[in-house]
């Protein structure tokens, strides 16, 4: 029994479409919801964006400081301070996230990451905290 030009057609096109929904969830936030391309760079087990907990996070008159303790982002691996001023993004889940990129330039880092330097992408607010 042979297969038809038509699924002979088909079983690629599925492959395809598979590839489509699997790369299009990579920037896929625990909730549920989807961080914007360009906060995130990577996948769900080792992308640079990522919840952190409500503890580390306080709203002050100007923004928000942020204390990140090793273990709170997968890159961080010591005690870090960064204050937020009027770049927040609203989340869609009741958690605060931090999307951290690595970099080299010292003039935009914000701190020392798991393999050197990073800066803040996008730092996300729940609906109740902003």
């Amino acid at each position: 029994m042979g297969s038809s030009p038509a699924t002979a057609l088909l079983v690629p096109f599925a492959v395809l479409l598979m590839g489509l929904f699997a790369s299009s969830d990579a920037h896929m936030a625990a909730g549920g919801w989807t961080y914007p391309p360009v906060c995130c760079n990577g996948d769900d087990v080792d992308g640079d964006c990522q919840a952190i907990p409500s503890s580390d996070v306080t709203k002050g008159p100007f923004g928000f400081s942020i204390h990140l303790h090793p273990g709170d982002h997968h890159l961080v691996t010591r005690n870090q301070l960064l204050l937020i001023y009027g770049t927040e993004i609203r989340s869609h889940d009741y958690d605060y996230h931090i999307c951290l990129q690595p970099t080299d330039d010292p003039s935009e880092a914000a701190g020392m990451g798991q393999n050197g330097k990073y800066r803040v992408n996008c730092f996300f607010v729940p609906p109740d905290g902003a």
